[in-house]
């Protein structure tokens, strides 16, 4: 007997993100922070503690309790998710039936149209303008004309680091008669989150994450916050023990020392800062031909054709950053103020010896 894969999987490839040892990572907009060690030491204790010979709790309480503590929100309408990949599956193949039409924005993460594809929905591409923004008009009639079942996009958005305004973010949703999914990952780093009006929506579902501002992409949690029938539904189509208790515990331990993430948080804000000012004035010293975006995130978005040479040189240099060939773009999280301090430096060495001797 023989087998085929089915067509739809048969030519894709696994997701490979950059390998090797380097002695900067600037590539996976993760915090440059470590946990620190009074609550690795709680960590360790909770391991001690832990019944490995029981299943987790399925509604992760604990956690989304602590979760809903440090957003001033109401735990019953959070689910918790394994990441918010696990969340964004279900969106797309248990919230849906197949054929559903699914908008998307562009540029935006490459996920949910995978996610889509997989749960065989119809895609529907809303594209930004020149300066990679949403017009939310626009956006609301290209959603009503084409019919859409869902919206989703992130916000702010990755990888531009571009968003719309919390205004804006509502008057989508009381403008659109589909599932609105905010997928606030970065919102953490601004102000315009619409968590708090997710339960008095009856389209509206925003997701959140532990892997950014919070420094815990090691555990994969994600949340979704929606009202009480969107997450009574949510929460029948997951997995009964989605999340294992050690990240469960692990992450209600992180939620419970607010001043350790805010704290944080603020560091890295104020290093984003920095980060995109050093860039630009790179950009004046050397009158270059690039678009810096100025960021509502932990990273700086950049448009340059030489992308990819600048990336390489880097690369060459143990700093790995995220290069977006088909954009011809460069996504830099901001790193520690030294890891951006030799970031620049790098890539002002790359100006000079590469870019300037070669436009001579």
């Amino acid at each position: 007997m023989s087998y085929e894969l089915c067509s739809k999987v048969k030519t894709l490839e696994p997701y490979e993100p950059i390998s090797g040892s380097y002695s900067i990572r600037l590539d996976a907009n993760e915090s440059f922070y470590n946990m620190p060690e009074n609550i690795k030491d709680e960590i360790k204790t909770i391991i001690d503690d832990l019944d490995f010979n029981r299943y987790p709790d399925p509604k992760a309480h604990d956690l989304a309790v602590s979760f809903s503590r440090y957003y001033g929100i109401d735990p019953e309408n959070v689910t918790v998710t394994n990441g918010s990949d696990e969340m964004l599956y279900l969106l797309s193949s248990a919230m849906l039936q197949r054929g559903s039409r699914v908008c998307v924005t562009e540029p935006d993460f490459s996920m949910y149209d995978f996610y889509s594809y997989l749960s065989e929905n119809e895609i529907l591409v809303y594209k930004k303008d020149d300066n990679l923004d949403i017009n939310t008009d626009d956006l609301i009639s290209f959603v009503n004309e084409n019919k859409a079942d869902m919206l989703i996009f992130s916000n702010p958005c990755n990888p531009t680091g571009r968003g719309i305004s919390y205004d804006d973010a509502i008057k989508l949703v009381e403008n659109t008669d589909c599932l609105v999914v905010l997928d606030e990952a970065y919102m953490d780093f601004w102000d315009q989150s619409v968590i708090y009006m997710a339960s008095r929506y009856e389209n509206l579902i925003v997701l959140k994450t532990a892997s950014k501002a919070v420094g815990a992409a090691a555990v994969r949690l994600g949340f979704a916050v929606a009202n009480e029938k969107i997450t009574k539904a949510l929460q029948s189509v997951k997995s009964p023990y989605n999340v294992n208790t050690l990240s469960q515990r692990i992450g209600e331990c992180i939620y419970n020392n607010q001043d350790v993430i805010r704290q944080r948080r603020d560091t890295i804000v104020k290093n984003t800062k920095e980060l995109y000012k050093g860039l630009t004035e790179l950009q004046k010293s050397y009158s270059l031909p690039m678009k810096i975006y100025e960021p509502h995130t932990n990273f700086v978005f950049i448009e340059w054709d030489k992308a990819e040479n600048v990336f390489d040189y880097l690369l060459k240099n143990s700093i790995a950053i995220r290069c977006f060939k088909k954009l011809s773009a460069l996504r830099i999280t901001a790193g520690s103020s030294e890891e951006n301090e030799k970031m620049l430096s790098t890539f002002e060495k790359y100006i000079i010896e590469k870019f300037l001797t070669l436009n001579k």
